[in-house]
């Protein structure tokens, strides 16, 4: 028998008068959840391997051994024909289990120089970095299908908000392309999040170091680190990388469900400003006629998840002394869900924003309602010389008088408009178009179609 393995394979029996209870096993276990960690924990434990074998801490021929071993637990994993121990905790010992079936001493000398303190710091930051890149891939692929979006309506006016009440005409395209920004901020985040996600705590043992004479610089070019972690209580203790991906994921899923909110309202028949695709709606148990947007619904319900875990991750962090704590086995669940209900989400948004169909004839008659171009005759009067605060008092006149004879302001003759200011002349009702009113503001960040295809061509290149 192993002498680091009970007849329950308890990894540390030796020390205990009792066995520990089924129950208190399944409240402890991680490894119901943190087996996902099984290519990254073997990669770590490799790269270790290696360099113990570099700095002759452990022979070559262990190091042979060890990655015979790992080759052939990766296969049985890989075939579904690994078993996995609840009485071994988490998924780092049940590997190390196996390995010592496999290659005998060699499996127990993985172990030397490290604890699973920085090994399991070093297997979450592998993951994460691996799921950022993954994020980082998808959130450009939602930005090139709201960009198309933007360019094949570059010129479809519908009418913009404040208040949710009827503001100014905007471009479609111009619309697609303030999500654009959110989205590209977000990957900025993510990318900047990553710089601190990419550094090796491996080394830093359970809190104190090491006495062998280990070559952290070494794991970290191995692993592709950037940098190691410069302080062995932090490396093992600190899980704020973790908690600003949750945040930075947070906000994707916040600016996905301020897309989701639109989406909802813009397909209601009594909007009817767009169609989702067939393949992201579902009916009714009762009522034959519906088509429910639930893809975008469902996000909207996903995002208060997202909140929740970055909280949740805040809250496990808060009181925590020096050094690790077995709180910290709570950061993963809440970690691995973030990193699923983003990647699922992107994919899916990438895929429905291609499959929008805009209706411009809805769009354009709602624009027609609510006054939408007040502001263009409120700056006609302007630069015309008077003042803003008396041009914008001239229009509101304007607009109630409209108001009481149930029209538009571009509906109004010259001399009827003039009853509001007598500096309107016949030049007025090129100002009072919403084709007009939007190609007027024709400057970077404008809704001009004309600015829309240029900011078009600038993400474009961007994303390249």
């Amino acid at each position: 028998m192993n002498e680091q393995f009970s007849k329950k394979s308890e990894a540390w029996s030796a020390r205990f008068s009792e066995p520990v209870s089924d129950l208190v096993k399944r409240y402890t276990a991680s490894v119901f959840f943190d087996h996902r960690l099984t290519s990254v924990d073997i990669q770590g434990s490799l790269a270790h391997a290696e360099m113990l074998a570099h700095q002759k801490i452990i022979s070559a021929q262990d190091y042979a051994d060890i990655q015979r071993g790992m080759t052939q637990i990766q296969a049985e994993i890989a075939e579904g024909k690994f078993e996995w121990l609840l009485d071994l905790e988490d998924v780092h010992l049940n590997i190390e289990k196996r390995l010592t079936e496999l290659v005998g001493d060699a499996g127990k000398r993985l172990h030397t120089g490290r604890s699973r303190n920085d090994q399991v710091a070093t297997d979450i930051r592998l993951y994460l970095r691996a799921a950022i890149d993954d994020i980082s891939v998808l959130l450009r692929a939602l930005r090139m299908a709201l960009v198309d979006l933007a360019e094949k309506n570059a010129d479809t006016i519908l009418p913009g908000f404040t208040h949710m009440q009827v503001a100014q005409p905007v471009t479609f395209g111009h619309h697609m392309l303030a999500y654009v920004e959110m989205f590209g901020r977000d990957a900025e985040r993510m990318a900047d999040c990553r710089k601190r996600v990419n550094r090796l705590p491996l080394g830093s043992a359970a809190l104190a170091g090491t006495t062998f004479p280990i070559d952290r610089e070494r794991v970290a070019k191995t692993l592709g680190f950037e940098d190691v972690c410069h302080n062995s209580l932090d490396a093992v203790s600190d899980r704020d990388f973790a908690i600003e991906f949750c945040a930075a994921s947070a906000l994707i899923m916040t600016h996905i469900s301020r897309l989701s909110e639109e989406l909802v309202i813009w397909m209601s028949p009594r909007i009817g400003f767009i169609d989702i695709a067939d393949r992201f709606c579902t009916g009714s148990s009762i009522m034959p006629q519906k088509k429910n947007p639930d893809v975008p619904e469902l996000a909207r319900g996903k995002t208060g998840r997202v909140n929740g875990h970055l909280v949740a991750l805040l809250t496990l962090m808060k009181a925590q002394p020096l050094a690790y704590n077995k709180d910290n086995q709570e950061d993963k669940e809440p970690l691995f869900d973030t990193v699923d209900t983003v990647i699922d989400t992107l994919r899916i948004f990438a895929d429905m924003a291609a499959g929008i169909t805009v209706k411009p004839q809805a769009m354009r008659e709602a624009a027609l309602q609510g006054y939408a171009t007040a502001t263009d005759l409120a700056d006609y009067l302007v630069k015309k010389g008077l003042p803003f605060r008396d041009a914008h008092e001239a229009v509101a006149h304007a607009v109630r008088a409209c108001e009481q004879r149930g029209c538009d302001l571009a509906e109004l003759s010259t001399e009827e408009l003039r009853q509001f200011s007598e500096l309107i002349g016949p030049d007025v009702h090129q100002v009072l178009t919403l084709e007009g009113s939007v190609a007027a503001r024709n400057h970077v960040g404008g809704t001009a179609p004309e600015q829309v295809r240029l900011a078009i061509q600038r993400v474009r290149s961007l994303l390249a």
